[in-house]
C-alpha cells in the first residue's frame, strides 16, 4: 500500500472512530434520560419551557402564582419544592391533560411568605427528546406580622354555650380574607357564621347551643393571610374541642333563686343573691369562661373605690370580662340567700371559707365547666352586651349573620 493509500485508510478509520462514539452517546442519552444533543448542544423542547415567577426573582407577594407551559411538546414532570423555616415540602399541582402546562392546587396555590421556591422541569418534544430547567425565587418578608389569641385554645371538654372568640393584637381591615382562613367544622354538621366586635375581635357560633356530643375543629390558617396593608398573619393551628351534656341555669333575680337544668331536666332550685340596688345584675345569657376554686375580688380592679377586698373568694366562676362572677358567699349572714339581693353585681351562693364541697356553690362548682349558660332574668339591669365576655347569644341569628363580613 502506498503512502496516500496509508493516509486514506487513517482518515477513514478516524471517521467511523467519531460516528462509534455519537453512536454510544445516542445509546447513552437514551437510557439515561438526559438531555439530547445536537452539534454539542442541549436540545431544546420547540417553543422551550416558560416559568413564572422567573429565574431569580426576588420579593414575590403571597398573591402571585407559580406556573409552568411549554408552547409544543408535553410536560413530563414538574416539582415545585417551598423551603420554609429549613423544612422542604413539595407544592401539589397538576399537569394540564392536553400536557402544556402545570398549575398548583388547593391550598398550594396560595404562596407562602419568607420562603424559597425551586422549580425543576423536565418536558418533551414532538421527536420524544428531553430538556430540562431548574429555577429558583423567593417571597417577600413582610414588614408587619399580626397574630391572635382564640379560646377555646386546646383540646377540652365544654358546654354547650361555646362561643370560638379570636382577638386580634392589631387592627384587622381586611376582615373578609381572614375571617375566610378560619374554618370552623362539626360532627355532626350545623352551620357556624363569624360575627366582628370591630376589628379586633371575631367569634363564631353556630345558631343554637351545641348539641351534646358534637365534636368541633378549629382550623386557623392565618399565615400570610393580609389582615390589613402590608400586615400577614402568623398563626396556622388546628384546635378539636368535644360537647359535653348540656346545663344552662336560669338566675331569676326577683325570687332570688337559681333553677338548674341538665339535658333540659330541672336538676336543681338554689337560693342565691343577686346585685342590690345600684349595682344590680346584668340581665341576659352568659357563657362561664374561667373557673377558679378560690380567687381574690377587689373592686378597684372593676371600677369601684374600695367598698371590698376579699382575697379567698371560693368556687368563683366568670360570666363576663367586666367582672361579673358566680360564686360562693361565705360573709354573707345564711339569710340572705333566697330572699335579699346585697352583691355589687355577682350572683352569690352560699359557702363556707375555704370552699366547702358540700354546699351549694361547692356542688354547683364541681357540676360547671367552661361553657356552660347562666341566664339573668327579672334584674333591673340592662342586658349583657354581645361582646362582654362570650355574650354572643344575647343576638339573635339575623343580627350574628349580619355580622359576619361574608354575608
Amino acid at each position: 500500500m502506498n503512502h496516500n493509500a496509508k493516509k486514506a485508510g487513517a482518515t477513514l478509520a478516524t471517521v467511523l472512530t467519531w460516528a462509534g462514539l455519537l453512536a454510544v452517546l445516542t445509546v447513552l442519552t437514551g437510557c439515561t434520560g438526559a438531555e439530547s444533543f445536537v452539534n454539542g448542544k442541549p436540545r431544546s423542547v420547540r417553543g422551550g419551557i416558560t416559568i413564572v415567577p422567573r429565574d431569580g426573582a426576588r420579593d414575590i407577594g403571597a398573591d402571585a402564582r407559580v406556573g409552568v407551559k411549554v408552547s409544543s411538546g408535553r410536560l413530563e414532570s414538574v416539582k415545585v419544592t417551598r423551603i420554609e423555616d429549613a423544612r422542604r415540602r413539595d407544592v401539589r399541582g397538576k399537569i394540564s391533560q392536553d400536557g402544556l402546562s402545570w398549575a398548583p392546587h388547593g391550598a398550594s396555590s396560595r404562596l407562602s411568605l419568607s420562603a424559597k421556591y425551586t422549580v425543576d422541569v423536565v418536558a418533551l418534544d414532538g421527536a420524544g427528546h428531553r430538556s430540562a430547567r431548574h429555577t429558583t425565587f423567593t417571597t417577600a418578608i413582610p414588614e408587619q406580622r399580626f397574630t391572635s389569641s382564640f379560646t377555646p385554645d386546646k383540646p377540652s371538654l365544654v358546654g354547650t354555650g361555646m362561643i370560638v372568640s379570636f382577638r386580634f393584637d392589631r387592627e384587622i381591615r381586611n376582615r373578609a380574607a381572614v375571617e375566610r382562613a378560619i374554618r370552623i367544622t362539626s360532627v355532626p354538621a350545623v352551620a357556624v357564621v363569624g360575627h366582628w366586635f370591630g376589628g379586633g375581635r371575631l367569634d363564631f357560633r353556630p345558631a343554637a347551643y351545641w348539641k351534646p356530643g358534637t365534636k368541633v375543629t378549629v382550623a386557623a390558617a392565618l399565615r400570610d393571610v393580609p389582615g390589613a396593608p402590608r400586615v400577614y398573619g402568623t398563626q396556622q393551628k388546628t384546635v378539636t374541642f368535644t360537647v359535653g351534656r348540656s346545663q344552662v341555669s336560669r338566675v331569676d333575680v326577683a325570687e332570688h333563686t337559681m333553677e338548674v337544668r341538665r339535658n333540659g331536666r330541672l336538676v336543681d332550685t338554689v337560693p342565691i343573691t343577686a346585685g342590690a340596688p345600684g349595682t344590680t345584675t346584668y340581665n341576659g345569657k352568659m357563657v362561664v369562661t374561667e373557673m377558679h376554686e378560690v380567687t381574690r375580688m377587689d373592686g378597684r380592679t372593676v371600677g369601684f373605690g374600695g367598698e371590698y377586698d376579699i382575697k379567698d373568694v371560693p368556687h368563683a366562676l366568670r360570666l363576663t370580662a367586666s367582672g361579673t362572677f358566680l360564686h360562693g358567699n361565705y360573709w354573707a349572714a345564711q339569710g340572705i340567700f333566697g330572699s335579699a339581693n346585697v352583691s355589687h353585681g355577682c350572683v352569690g351562693l352560699q359557702d363556707v371559707k375555704g370552699g366547702g364541697g358540700d354546699t351549694p356553690a361547692g356542688r354547683f362548682y364541681d357540676q360547671s365547666r367552661i361553657g356552660d349558660v347562666v341566664e339573668v332574668v327579672n334584674s333591673e339591669d340592662k342586658k349583657v352586651a354581645p361582646d362582654n365576655g362570650l355574650g354572643g347569644w344575647n343576638l339573635n341569628w339575623g343580627q350574628w349573620k349580619a355580622g359576619s363580613a361574608l354575608h
